[in-house]
């Protein structure tokens, strides 16, 4: 026989772990420092500046 559950407490804690993978995801994008997010535009550029290089004419 199936476990009952409650409804009101499944739909909480589905609430709490979007809302932990939400801001999982927000350390991730925005927990950078300023010399990071200098570095990584660097990089692009760099790479960015290679590739318009490499192209023919």
């Amino acid at each position: 026989m199936a476990d009952i559950i409650n409804l009101n407490q499944a739909r909480k804690q589905r609430a709490r772990a979007e809302k932990s993978a939400k801001a999982e995801e927000n350390r991730v994008r925005f927990g950078r420092t300023k010399a990071q997010k200098a570095g990584d535009a660097a990089e692009t550029a760099r790479i960015g500046q290679l590739l318009d290089d490499s192209k023919r004419d």
